[in-house]
């Protein structure tokens, strides 16, 4: 605990006290033009544009900084389309879906220690909630004929037992009682160890009363939710079967019959199938799956079947990318599909003859502090599609498409961001040793001369089977404002560039991804903006376990910060949240049936050779790579002397690293005053 305040404490009094040294540094109370953590508070995003049946409105979530709550707030807010007139909808809110006729809108929203459903017509200003249930609503789905409403919730269960207490007499105090634990699967990153109960399928009427469960059982069933014309059934994803707690991607796409519970399974491949959509005449059924090949990456594939998903076919197979979405058109002759293509989200149209016609090409969204790829979208009636998008320059605003034409209809952060000078981002060309080329991003800080060599940060993603963008990234931004530039690349293992690329690190990861990287770094110091005495590496997850195997191959960088880590796959293989994950897809053999494959892929194994200065960064609450991965590695680099220090996020899961701007704010300032610590001036 006195370490991490300590940390704190330096990353908070590191840029002050630079400032301090400037003979002519502004006073306090004068607007900087810098991008500060104080700014992730004024930062705004958008999310989940649901455009109405007609294509005339949407309604979208705002998620915005809260500076007396230190979260992300969800609001929705409506859009004309053909004004871009918006209009506050509700002050707290998620998940909006509009009614078949385009009426209503219902959407999950706080009340008392959880989330319920609301319905509100757009232009009144109540809202009635539908639910009333203790668990909160999922997956929202409309029944064509606008009377139901479908979601997903979870139904308490009863903890295991083993064994029975003393009766304990009235009034007495005791210790909390044993916890049993029996299934494979425990715990998950984010909602930590997992509490009895299953997720499962609920109806309940538009206009209120009480929900009616429809699916039971020890499984968790998933959406999206999609109904078939006439009302009677609906369609899901779910694990199930006397084996479905060993399962780790092979879900399959149910039907259940709303009035009996009746249920049928209608895919049966081994794999995950999911996503489902049935086409507006209800004669076909389109989803998203692959055959599992037991590989690090697949592409998820757009498949079509029948009404009872008979006589699949892929539309995509020879599309060479993985579908992340689908809408069917309302015609039922195509389906809109967003992939990403080269690192950035696309939207196409798909034709049942496999035909495809790209339409979008600057889908962005997501998140705010990593220029992941991401998005989302919907298509109305009349074929109008509204998407988050944009570029480098802010976070996702809301889009709109028709007539073969963007249109941007929001700048949720103009006025904030317009008062700032931010970092510009350019693509750097990149060879790998191999000739393969690499995509690679470059940031340099504002008012950068031409020809001047700056401090240079490698920024390495996560995954590894993902992808970085040209997209806003605020850990970039507020690097490049503490005068580093930043270098963000897709090295091999990354998706967006087809399954052979992703798969050229199955079951053997880490390995020629470092050159890649190493190959980045090069192009920026050739490219006149790196200066080759003053290198830094950093990353999380995936690009954590990269990190400390950079630190353990070279000493080329003067400092390292690795974030949420994987450290030891042994002990990550049997710590993880997912279990049955690492070992299945990374590796061909089990931890004790070869031991050394793990090892030698481990960073620990080339800790003796680290002479990196490495802090170590994690989320407390982290279960995906768990704390003890990170905290091995922190005692590795204390014991063989290597400066070090060791930096928890508290409360953070790994997917919630950044979720609350003080604690983004604070990592990004601990990295940059440690790196800041072994910068070597400029001229030396």
């Amino acid at each position: 605990m006195r370490l991490t305040i300590a940390l704190a404490l330096l990353a908070a009094v590191a840029p002050l006290a630079a400032q301090q040294t400037q003979p002519n540094a502004a006073p306090s109370d004068v607007p900087t033009r810098s991008f500060t953590g104080a700014d992730l508070f004024g930062l705004s995003i958008a999310a989940d544009p649901q455009i109405s049946p007609d294509g005339k409105t949407i309604v979208y979530v705002r998620r915005s900084g809260d500076v007396m709550t230190d979260r992300m707030q969800s609001s929705l807010w409506l859009i004309d389309v053909a004004s871009g007139r918006q209009t506050p909808f509700a002050a707290q809110g998620s998940s909006p879906r509009w009614s078949p006729d385009g009426s209503r809108i219902a959407y999950a929203a706080p009340d008392g220690d959880g989330s319920q459903l609301f319905v509100r017509t757009p232009g009144s200003g109540t809202a009635a909630r539908v639910t009333s249930f203790p668990g909160d609503p999922q997956a929202l789905a409309w029944s064509p004929d606008g009377t139901r409403l479908a979601y997903i919730a979870r139904v308490a269960g009863e903890p295991a037992k083993l064994g029975k207490a003393p009766a304990k007499p009235e009034g007495a105090k005791w210790a909390e009682p044993l916890q049993v634990i029996d299934r494979i699967t425990y715990r998950a990153d984010g909602p930590g160890y997992i509490k009895p109960g299953r997720d499962h399928l609920f109806v309940v009427a538009a206009d209120g009363g009480a929900s009616r469960q429809l699916t039971y059982g020890a499984f968790d069933d998933d959406g999206p939710l999609s109904w078939t014309p006439d009302s009677r059934q609906i369609v899901f994803a779910a694990i199930r079967g006397p084996e479905a707690d060993r399962q780790v991607m092979n879900s399959d796409v149910i039907a259940v019959d709303v009035a009996s519970g009746a249920l049928r399974q209608l895919t049966t491949r081994d794999g995950p199938d999911g996503r489902p959509q049935v086409s507006p005449d209800g004669s076909r059924i389109a989803w998203l799956g692959f055959d599992d090949k037991r590989r690090s990456y697949e592409n998820t594939q757009l498949s079509v079947g029948d009404r009872d998903a008979a006589n699949p076919r892929s539309l995509t197979a020879s599309l060479d990318r993985g579908i992340e979405d689908a809408r069917w058109a309302a015609d039922g002759r195509s389906l809109y599909a967003s992939y990403d293509d080269h690192a950035v989200r696309r939207i196409a149209r798909i034709g049942l003859d496999g035909r495809v016609t790209p339409l979008v090409d600057n889908v962005q969204g997501g998140g705010i502090d990593r220029p992941y790829t991401g998005g989302d979208f919907s298509v109305s009636r009349t074929g109008t599609i509204a998407y988050t998008g944009g570029d480098a320059s802010a976070p996702a605003d809301v889009w709109v498409w028709s007539g073969g034409k963007a249109r941007r209809l929001t700048q949720l952060n103009a006025v904030n961001l317009g008062a700032k000078a931010l970092a510009p981002v350019r693509r750097i060309a990149v060879t790998a040793p191999d000739g393969r080329p690499i995509d690679a991003w470059l940031a340099t800080p504002a008012g950068r001369q031409p020809g001047q060599r700056v401090p240079l940060i490698l920024e390495i993603h996560g995954g590894p089977n993902t992808a970085y963008g040209p997209s806003f990234a605020s850990d970039a931004q507020l690097y490049a404002a503490a005068g580093y530039a930043v270098l963000w690349t897709n090295p091999r293992g990354s998706t967006s560039y087809g399954a052979e690329f992703a798969n050229l690190i199955d079951k053997n990861y880490p390995s020629a991804d470092y050159d890649d990287l190493i190959a980045a770094v090069d192009a920026a110091i050739a490219d006149g903006t790196a200066d080759p005495n003053n290198l830094f590496v950093t990353g999380g997850s995936g690009g954590g376990v990269l990190t400390a195997w950079i630190v353990g191959k070279t000493d080329r960088f003067k400092a390292a910060a690795t974030q949420k880590p994987v450290i030891n796959w042994v002990s990550e293989a049997l710590t993880m949240d997912n279990t049955l994950f690492t070992s299945r897809y990374w590796f061909t053999k089990l931890p004790w049936e070869d031991p050394m494959s793990y090892w030698n892929r481990s960073p620990l194994s080339l800790v003796g050779n680290v002479k990196t200065p490495t802090l170590v960064v994690v989320g407390a609450d982290d279960y995906r790579t768990p704390v003890s991965e990170s905290e091995q590695y922190y005692a590795a680099l204390q014991i063989r002397g290597v400066p070090t220090a060791l930096v928890k996020v508290p409360g953070a899961s790994h997917g919630g690293f950044t979720a609350r701007p003080s604690q983004s704010a604070a990592k990004a300032s601990a990295i940059t005053a440690w790196f800041d610590r072994y910068r070597v001036p400029a001229g030396q």
